[in-house]
């Protein structure tokens, strides 16, 4: 039987670097940021709600989303993201679910899904198992400015746009503590698995 594990963490936690140890390990892994942009290519059905409700500026000249003028329109406009979210979700939600169940056809026996917002969006309701990944606030802070190259009060309002990594952690199954190096990161991985395996 196959094992659905929902990955989530903060911004500049150490999420992707996870995945990619995952990956590393032969653990399928279902990227939701990567599956957010196939269902927004020209021609798609998701590209295609966001222009009827958005209008065609914020398409290219070929064809393809504008991502930057959708963003200015949604980030200050609580209504606009609801629209986009209420367009996007059920394509993500749908597209992901689709290559869950290609794999449990396969018998594979855990599958990843990479979930920033896993628990606002309610993917944690088809888990069986979450694993956060975290760290110290002040890590959290410094990668994040140094990864995105912003100040350091940008920075702490994306941080704080999100739900507290405290509350996380408190409804997730494992923990990942991200605040060392990459060899600490992957014996920490490594543990998971096995017992992610184990159960």
């Amino acid at each position: 039987m196959t094992k659905i594990v929902g990955l989530t963490g903060g911004i500049a936690t150490g999420k992707t670097t996870v995945s990619n140890i995952l990956r590393q390990a032969g653990i399928p892994v279902i990227d939701a940021d990567q599956v957010a942009r196939q269902v927004q290519t020209p021609d798609s059905v998701g590209l295609t709600r966001i222009v009827k409700v958005f209008g065609p500026k914020v398409l290219l000249p070929t064809g393809e989303l504008n991502r930057s003028a959708l963003a200015k329109i949604v980030f200050n406009d609580k209504e606009a993201l609801k629209k986009l979210n209420e367009i996007l979700q059920p394509l993500i939600y749908d597209a992901i679910f689709a290559q869950v169940d290609t794999l449990k056809k396969q018998e594979i026996p855990l599958v990843v899904l990479d979930v920033p917002l896993l628990f606002e969006q309610h993917y944690d309701e088809d888990c069986d198992y979450i694993v956060v990944v975290y760290t110290d606030p002040q890590t959290q802070l410094k990668r994040l400015m140094a990864r995105d190259h912003c100040s350091k009060e940008e920075a702490q309002t994306r941080i704080a746009a999100q739900m507290p990594l405290s509350e996380k952690e408190a409804r997730t199954d494992f923990k990942i503590n991200n605040n060392g190096d990459q060899v600490a990161l992957q014996k920490q991985v490594a543990s998971l698995i096995n017992q992610l395996k184990a159960k």
